[in-house]
């Protein structure tokens, strides 16, 4: 049941006008990245607005109604010397939005604001029409979802480093989930950057994984996203059409969101066949509430799934009745209290 709203709730909309608003603080920061601004406060002494301005070739009055609405959202951290604002990092934003970070989220960033925002202006059309908005927002039809999603190799590197990102973020959680360590051969579907093989192999040595992705992905993860790991291999292929390697365990992590179901039933048979007797499948996904009632985040994730690919996001119990058509059994859920969760199902 809703929560009662008091009088002066009524009388002046603050949560609604917060919500209208969050677009405008979504792009603040973004455009923050793009200017290099956290970059720079990240290697400097505290800095004026007009001195920002100067090194990023900005407009001083751009630049400080800028730097002070980071402020207002506890970003950055101004103090006044002898009459003059002066600009500094906060641990955040050095953490995640300066790029040399280790945990930067820049990439994710970048992908956010120049893919994702022109496909949920389209957000309406979506809901109308029950279909992804690629066509509208990149002149790509709508069932080539990854022909959209790759359209050029630039796009293609900012998707993997949106994926790249999110297991720096989420990747631990994940495959701690459950426990791992008996399953020594492990494939990782669309496994992209290999940054999730990376956290699977930190947590279990002893486990050998192949990343399996398409050629133009591979290609692209070696050359700018691999790092020396000898447990690690990449593999390209089609996964709905070529052969797969047999493995003890076949991680998915945010695939089968991107499809409807019986496409996701198809490839979910063809892991069982690959899978070798006593092996499982780990699906890593943004899960609902069984209700649909939330978590927001998902179901924010569920409404990116409309207007761009062809899948959704789902409650457990869908995800169980996926997996028990496509062979496997006795499907377990582990909630991590963070953006994505894991199911463990066995062959």
């Amino acid at each position: 049941m809703a929560e009662q709203l008091s009088q002066s709730e009524l009388d002046y909309p603050f949560k609604l006008l917060e919500y209208f608003n969050g677009f405008r603080i979504s792009k603040i920061i973004f455009s923050a990245c793009e200017l290099g601004v956290f970059d720079l406060l990240l290697t400097s002494d505290p800095l004026s607005a007009a001195q920002i301005a100067a090194r990023l070739e900005l407009s001083a009055d751009g630049a400080e109604r800028l730097l002070d609405a980071l402020v207002g959202v506890e970003i950055l951290e101004v103090e006044t010397t002898q009459g003059t604002a002066l600009y500094s990092s906060t641990d955040v934003s050095n953490l995640y939005l300066a790029k040399d970070s280790p945990k930067s989220l820049q990439a994710m960033i970048q992908y956010q604001s120049q893919t994702i925002y022109p496909l949920w202006h389209h957000m309406a059309q979506a809901v109308r029409e029950g279909k992804n908005q690629n066509e509208k927002a990149f002149g790509i039809p709508a069932e080539q979802i990854f022909e959209a999603i790759y359209r050029s190799e630039d796009e293609m590197l900012k998707f993997m480093g949106l994926m790249n990102s999110s297991w720096i973020l989420d990747g631990h959680d994940v495959v701690t989930a459950f426990d791992l360590a008996p399953f020594q051969t492990v494939v990782d579907l669309g496994g992209c950057t290999g940054a999730l093989a990376r956290e699977l192999c930190r947590q279990y040595p002893s486990s050998a994984v192949t990343v399996f992705d398409l050629p133009s992905v591979t290609d692209a993860a070696q050359k700018h996203f691999a790092q020396d790991d000898d447990n690690i291999t990449f593999q390209s292929g089609d996964f709905f059409t070529d052969d797969l390697p047999p493995a003890d365990l076949f991680v998915l992590a945010r695939v089968v969101h991107d499809w409807p179901e019986e496409k996701c039933v198809a490839l979910l048979r063809r892991v069982h066949a690959a899978c070798k007797p006593g092996g499982a499948v780990l699906l890593v996904e943004a899960l609902l509430f069984e209700s649909r009632r939330g978590p927001v985040t998902a179901q924010c994730f569920s409404l990116n799934m409309l207007v761009q690919t062809q899948g959704r996001e789902r409650p457990p119990s869908e995800y169980a009745a996926i997996l028990d058509r496509g062979g496997f059994h006795g499907a377990q859920v582990r909630r991590t209290g963070k953006c994505y969760d894991a199911i463990l199902a066995l062959r």
